[in-house]
């Protein structure tokens, strides 16, 4: 196969907490986003004015009018999250909100009424709050029956109408986020290697245990898992540096090989020895594992070099790998990441190589600061080529990856529509082909424009990606 097949599901990706506002409408209970205004941290007591993310893009109103862009887009598929302490506004409740339960009702009709596909996570980074204050995240066992009682409602409530479903938004995350990923309250730096790990299986158990519960409610989901997909190359061909590599490969394949194998990899024991990591795993658990997902998806926007000499190199100017050093074969972006689209040829290549189960690009995308201009005929556009040549070039290095015969469901662009940044709660980095007027101080219309790249990606999803 030269080109993509004809269900290749093309589209865009948002999260809840980055595009709806509305934190405290129809009963909806805070999140961990709530009280996290600056980003990664720190994390405040309660909701600040300063915090965008509790306005969004409006998006809870604003819905309709979206996924009418998306669907003049073309889309296949809308990757979507749904907002826990919405269905469950302290995430421990019996019952849950029906008013939360309409909203998404609603997203569906919509989906629906066009022919979009809904790919649905479940948990993206927006844990009930009252979860990280009363139990400490999932440090707590009992974390992984709310988690499952909140996924058979929507498995039942959306039966038949969701097919595709995601346990958690890049789960391996939590290794560098522990508060934002893990709803884990104590501070990093006084967070056990123990502790933090135990978090790691509670939420890897419950992942698998909702694959099962998902099947058993309708055999016709298909359930993935979701991973933060930045590559990292040597910086030398020096073996140390081989094998620093190898160690930052191993935290991702640690997470992958769970929930795509069914139990946890063999370097694990040298590990938690080496790391005096002891945890609590009964036969009931090794016994949940075996429920593997469908597909992997994953992110990936950019990659970096590692090295065992803090000498080389120049640091990477990223917010999200400060430790790791910049490429310089690489161009990078305005905030510092590292652009490589072969990048993700190779990723494809090594994780389907590794596990044998179909892929998804579930995020992929440049973020960069706009302008807003009036083009020849009168109309608010942004003229964004450089958006334009980064995901062609990038979406052309995923068809020789199916090329290569890798088998990839699909391609969800990041911030279909602007969004408000997860790691630094502003609006300046956009990643969208819809501009929405907001600004970081929270000024702006929130009217949508059509970018350049609107048309540009409508182009090729009609054409199933031949046109570039």
């Amino acid at each position: 196969m030269t080109g993509f097949p004809q269900n290749f599901l093309w589209g865009g990706a948002t999260a809840a907490n980055q595009c709806e506002g509305a934190y405290d409408e129809d009963g909806k209970g805070l999140s961990i986003q709530d009280v996290l205004p600056h980003g990664f941290g720190p994390w405040t007591e309660e909701p600040t004015p300063d915090n965008l993310k509790l306005k969004g893009i409006d998006h809870y109103h604003r819905f309709k009018e979206d996924i009418e862009l998306f669907a003049e887009m073309g889309f296949k598929v809308y990757r979507f999250s749904i907002a826990w302490s919405r269905i469950f506004p302290d995430g421990d409740e019996t019952e849950p909100n029906e008013a939360g339960l309409r909203f998404y009702d609603q997203i569906l009709d919509e989906c629906e009424k066009y022919g979009i596909e809904p790919l649905v996570t479940i948990s993206h980074y927006e844990t009930p709050l009252h979860l990280a204050k009363a139990y400490n995240g999932w440090t707590d066992r009992r974390m992984i029956q709310f988690y499952l009682n909140y996924c058979r409602v929507l498995f039942e409530r959306y039966k038949g109408r969701v097919r595709y479903w995601i346990t958690f938004n890049e789960i391996n995350s939590i290794l560098r986020q522990p508060f934002m990923s893990g709803a884990i309250m104590t501070p990093k730096e006084q967070l056990s290697d123990s502790d933090l790990y135990q978090a790691m299986h509670h939420e890897l158990t419950a992942s698998a245990l909702a694959v099962r519960l998902a099947h058993e409610i309708d055999p016709l989901n298909k359930v993935g898992c979701m991973v933060v997909g930045i590559t990292v190359y040597p910086l030398t061909p020096a073996p140390d540096d081989i094998l620093k590599v190898m160690e930052i490969d191993n935290d991702l394949y640690f997470f992958l090989d769970v929930q795509a194998r069914g139990a946890y990899p063999y370097f694990a024991k040298r590990r938690f020895e080496e790391q005096n990591i002891h945890l609590e795993i009964t036969d009931e658990d090794r016994e949940a594992l075996k429920n593997t997902v469908d597909f992997i998806a994953f992110s990936y926007y950019s990659s970096n070099c590692a090295t065992c000499d803090p000498t080389l190199g120049e640091p990477s100017r990223s917010n999200m790998t400060p430790e790791l050093r910049k490429n310089p074969y690489s161009s990078v972006t305005e905030w510092g990441w590292q652009i490589d689209p072969k990048g993700l040829r190779y990723t494809l290549n090594r994780l389907y190589a590794r596990y044998q189960k179909p892929l998804f690009v579930a995020e992929n995308g440049l973020g960069a600061r706009d302008r807003l201009i009036e083009d020849e005929t009168g109309n608010l556009t942004v003229n964004d080529d450089y958006r334009i040549a980064y995901m062609r070039e990038h979406i052309a290095q995923m068809k020789e990856a199916v090329h290569d015969g890798v088998d990839v469901m699909g391609y969800t662009a990041w911030g279909c529509i602007d969004l408000i940044s997860c790691s630094t709660a502003e609006i300046e980095k956009r990643y969208g082909m819809i501009y929405v007027d907001l600004n970081s101080d929270g000024t702006g219309t929130m009217n949508r424009y059509r970018k350049k790249s609107f048309d540009w990606y409508r182009k090729v999803i009609e054409s199933n990606g031949e046109i570039l």
